[in-house]
């Protein structure tokens, strides 16, 4: 019988061959060589009785980046090898990781969108060639010439075979306009790239390029011809995580510390092409006009006052071990970030910093605050970040909040925030003027400003008989962007949107200028008083053309300005109020505003679930009263009153003594206040909110106030606070615990606290809330006042909840 042979494969490679033909003849001199130099190296240092130090030096930095270099190479070569399997099991497999919203459902959208990746992918690589060398390659090569690093340009670009992969797909269905479709996908990159480039004239390559994050498509406007969508925009919620590997001549700055110049310039010019605010938009249609797709149309402005801190760890060491810290904070939202600043010599800094946040989206955005102590001539310590989910600022209008500190071993931030829309009412002005008054900070913004450049005409020549290179700058005071340069022409096309914050609209003037990159010289000049635009009509200037001044006698540039009033949002007046159960406190109590003074207090005393008397000699929480007008308002548990000071002194001090019943007082609540009660086991009882934020993978814990603990002693009142573990392990990266409170039966935290975790694994953990007492130091009596154990599991986290729970005995643990 005979066997047939398969079929030979002239592309595979003989390993007979291979083995014949053995080393190269370069590949053994370069090995000899690298021997010789070496052994010459060492003879010579012995020769010349040269320290032993100018070699353990060289030798450690060779250890360290030898090491580094593996750690980088395993973990890209990891991400390679995902990339190259199948979408299905590498999607599974990471079910855990992934947001709530990726069900079984969505996996297959993604495998099938994968495969539609791979078919458009080699049209795809050509689009991406011109985007680099368009757009990213001047930008790269001014960042660099910042650094004394001139001279940067592409050589070779191939984005290889390996497609990138997407790992999740949602489709939003709830909230959106009829006109559009938006759509979220898990962007994940990990192919086999060979980009080769010159920088000041040495040959470098990056291989191994990686990027991964959150990418939102939206599809706008939906028209009735095909392609029946006129054009995407696409952008990354946050800046995305990015890692590649130097090969070449470069490869010698592919080092910690000195290769991170290059990694944070590939980044910021990634955040600045398509990180919000800025948006990559791509027309489909010839029937939808290139302002739709390129003007940035804000939801509103977040502004972000970092108040304070304290408890900060202690970085900097003095004469007698830690001393105190020189701390800044870096407020991150997107692609837009300020930085406070430095006060020395302190671990409980008051910044009184303001910031202020163009919002063109604000579902799954964050506000990321990080904490560092300044250390001149060398990097930084890292002392801790907080973070703040933007849609809670949008649904409460503002926000008043401490924030534990993340990856700190202890310390808190004082955030406030607040939530401004835009309106085209011109009256809205004078409000904002009187706010920003009242705050007193001059940087503050009344006002935004919607700017388009379309083109330019007629441009004169910046040198004899050479057309310019054109670029504009546009801005409003300080505040300047510019839009790409186009190269000889005298009538460059840039259809750019920008946005601009303005203090004071009355008085501010727009400012564009038209420069020639060759000679850096202005071609054109144009200043627009804004005062112009709030007597046209909707405060609108459509598609003008403009004369420029110092520029030719026909030279005109043709762009449209809107102007936009800030309004502070209202949830009461700018929303329907919601419907409100009164035994649920709403998460709202979690952050009180200062400005409120002593109505302040009398939120931290009482929630929606209090049992709360009214009219004429009323009693409010047991507590008998005299006149007062109070109201109580459904969605902000907002409690106005008008008493004297003596009556607000009784409200300070809440009572659980029961009420009698009489004519003047009139139980609104027919179930006993949940502060009356001192629980169950008679150890008293606790409030506390449970969410889980699936955008960041965190379980937020509010502890708001514990009432009625048990005191013997008038002459030994506890001084209570709350410590949190993360069972099964107890460890230290899981406790938290939050201030004291001195002489207290009835403390008032409203503290936040959060854990980094998988929504998948949060199933099987629970949380031990302990109530401890810091007065037993001379007593034998335990600190453990009370206790309380969730099975996390059993708990809708996703929707939150806040509600009373008994404290109970403490559970005895084996050491």
């Amino acid at each position: 019988m005979v066997v047939p042979s398969k079929p030979e494969n002239n592309n595979a490679p003989n390993p007979v061959a291979r083995r014949s033909t053995g080393p190269g003849v370069l590949s053994i001199l370069y090995s000899v060589t690298k021997k010789v130099g070496t052994v010459a190296i060492v003879y010579l240092l012995g020769y010349y009785n040269i320290s032993v130090a100018w070699l353990i030096g060289p030798v450690i930095l060779s250890v360290v980046r030898e090491e580094w270099k593996r750690s980088s190479d395993a973990r890209r070569a990891l991400a390679k090898a995902a990339a190259m399997s199948n979408e299905k099991e590498v999607i599974m497999a990471r079910i855990d990781e992934l947001p709530a919203w990726v069900y079984f459902p969505d996996v297959e959208r993604a495998e099938w969108l994968n495969r539609v990746v791979r078919q458009l992918w080699p049209n795809a690589n050509h689009y991406a060639r011109d985007l680099l060398r368009s757009v990213i390659e001047p930008n790269i090569r001014n960042a660099l010439a910042a650094f004394k690093l001139p001279g940067f340009k592409f050589d070779k670009m191939i984005l290889g075979t390996i497609p990138f992969r997407v790992g999740g797909v949602k489709v939003y269905d709830h909230n959106v306009s009829r006109n559009e479709i938006i759509m979220d996908i898990d962007f994940f990159y990990a192919g086999d790239c060979d980009i080769s480039f010159t920088l000041s004239g040495i040959p470098g390559g990056i291989k191994d390029f990686q990027l991964h994050g959150m990418l939102r498509v939206v599809m706008k406007p939906l028209i009735q011809t095909i392609p029946l969508v006129g054009g995407l925009q696409l952008f990354f919620l946050n800046n995305p995580t990015i890692d590649f590997n130097l090969v070449g001549a470069a490869d010698v700055l592919d080092v910690p510390g000195v290769s991170d110049i290059l990694r944070r310039i590939i980044v910021e010019q990634v955040a600045a092409l398509m990180v919000l605010p800025n948006k990559l938009p791509i027309t489909l249609s010839d029937v939808v006009p290139a302002q739709i797709l390129k003007t940035p149309e804000p939801e509103g402005v977040l502004r972000v006052h970092v108040v304070e801190a304290k408890e900060l760890m202690k970085m900097d060491i003095g004469m007698l071990g830690k001393g105190k810290s020189d701390p800044y904070a870096l407020v991150t939202v997107g692609a837009q970030q300020f930085r406070t600043q430095i006060i020395n010599n302190t671990v409980s800094p008051k910044w009184d910093y303001w910031c202020e946040y163009m919002m063109f989206d604000n579902t799954r955005r964050t506000v990321l605050v990080r904490l560092f102590d300044h250390d001149k001539g060398s990097d930084d310590d890292f002392m801790g970040r907080a973070s703040v989910e933007v849609s809670t600022v949008v649904k409460k209008g503002e926000l008043d909040i401490w924030l534990t500190l993340e990856e700190a071993k202890h310390g808190m931030v004082h955030l406030r925030l607040s939530w401004h829309t835009l309106t085209e009412d011109r009256h809205a002005l004078s409000l904002a003027l009187a706010e920003t008054q009242q705050l007193r900070v001059t940087s503050m913004s009344t006002a935004v400003l919607l700017v388009y450049i379309d083109s330019a005409k007629n441009l004169p020549d910046a040198r004899p008989g050479r057309r310019p290179d054109p670029f504009a700058t546009v801005g409003v005071g300080k505040d300047t962007q510019t839009t790409q340069i186009i190269y000889r022409t005298d009538s460059p096309v840039w259809e750019k949107g920008f946005t601009c914050l303005v203090k004071n609209p009355e008085t501010d003037t727009f400012i564009l200028k038209v420069t020639d990159q060759k000679t850096n010289h202005d071609i054109g000049r144009l200043e627009y008083h804004l005062a112009k635009l709030l007597t046209n009509e909707n405060m609108e200037l459509s598609d003008q053309p403009l004369l420029l001044q110092a520029s030719g006698p026909i030279s005109r540039v043709r762009l449209s300005l809107r102007l936009r009033i800030l309004k502070r949002y209202d949830p009461e007046v700018d929303a329907p109020l919601p419907e409100v159960d009164d035994d649920v406190t709403d998460e709202a109590s979690t952050s009180t505003s200062s400005k409120r003074g002593s109505t302040n207090a009398l939120n931290k005393q009482f929630s929606r679930g209090d049992s709360v008397r009214s009219v004429g000699g009323q009693s409010v929480g047991g507590q008998s009263i005299g006149s007062a007008n109070i109201s109580i308002h459904p969605s902000k548990e907002m409690i106005s009153t008008q008493t004297s000071v003596q009556e607000e002194s009784v409200f300070s001090e809440q009572s659980s003594a029961p009420v009698e019943s009489s004519a003047n007082n009139t139980l609104l609540h027919r179930t006993p206040s949940a502060t009356s009660s001192a629980g169950e086991a008679g150890l008293g009882r606790i409030q506390m909110t449970l969410r889980y934020s699936v955008p960041r993978q965190r379980l937020v814990v509010v502890i708001h106030k514990v009432a009625n603990l048990p005191s013997k002693d008038p002459h030994n009142i506890p001084d209570p606070y709350v410590k949190l573990y993360l069972l099964p392990e107890r460890s230290k990266e899981s406790k938290r615990k939050t201030e004291v409170m001195k002489d207290n039966c009835n403390p008032v935290f409203d503290e936040n606290f959060e854990y980094v975790i998988s929504l998948g694994d949060i199933n099987s953990r629970q949380l031990e809330v302990t109530v401890v007492t810091k007065k037993t130091w001379f007593s034998s009596q335990s600190p453990v006042m009370g206790q309380v154990i969730l099975s996390l599991g059993d708990q809708d986290l996703v929707k939150g909840f806040t509600a009373w729970y008994d404290l109970l005995p403490e559970i005895e643990r084996d050491s």
